[in-house]
This record gives C-alpha cells, structure tokens and sequence, in this order.
C-alpha cells in the first residue's frame, strides 16, 4: 500500500472511530461536509481543486490525499491539481511549496494517465 493511500486508510479508521466515540458529532460533520460537497454553482471538479488548493495551506496530508484523489475521479487533469495547488503556494509562500512533495506523491499513487 502506497503512503497516500495509507493516509486514506487512516482518514477512514479515524471516522469509524468517532463514529463510535463521538457518534452524533462526527454525523453532523458528515452531513455538513455532504451538504457543501454536492454539485451546485461549482461542479464537484472544481470543488475538489478548491480543495486541493486548501489542503495544501492547511499543510494536511490526509486532506491533499483525499482531494486529489477526489480530483482525479472528478476528471481533473495532473496540471490542473498542480496549478490548484500553486494557488496556495502564490498566497502561503516557502512553507506550502513544501506541500508540493505530497501532492506529487499522489498523483503518482492515484493518477491513471
């Protein structure tokens, strides 16, 4: 199992047990994140670049594993998540480029081209 795809694992784990410890916030995360997620003005393509873009100034791993994934399945193509992702690079500088090194990693792990 890949290192990104590892981080998927862990995400999944991590709600399987809040789901048990903390049932009732964890479902209203869940719905929330549902809600906000669904196609709309943006197509759920475009969300998930946002998202990619967003996971990168978070500096989250597990968030630049799912949304790039979640990217790719939406059709995004590898330059436009690496351009999604530069957005964050252009407003949080030095330390997002450093962010870079996992986007890369998933792409190479989920990208089918």
């Amino acid at each position: 199992m890949g290192k990104m795809t590892q981080k998927l694992e862990d995400i999944k784990r991590l709600i399987g047990k809040l789901q048990q410890q903390q049932p009732e916030s964890i479902q209203n995360f869940l719905g929330f994140m549902t809600s906000v997620e669904k196609e709309g003005a943006l197509s759920t393509k475009q969300k998930e670049l946002i998202n990619v873009g967003l996971a990168v100034a978070a500096q989250c791993e597990w968030c630049i594993a799912l949304h790039v994934k979640g990217a790719i399945d939406a059709g995004a193509s590898k330059e436009e998540i690496l351009e999604a992702a530069m957005q964050a690079v252009l407003m949080h500088g030095g330390p997002a480029l450093m962010y870079m090194t996992p986007v890369e990693e998933a792409l190479e792990e989920f990208s089918h081209e």
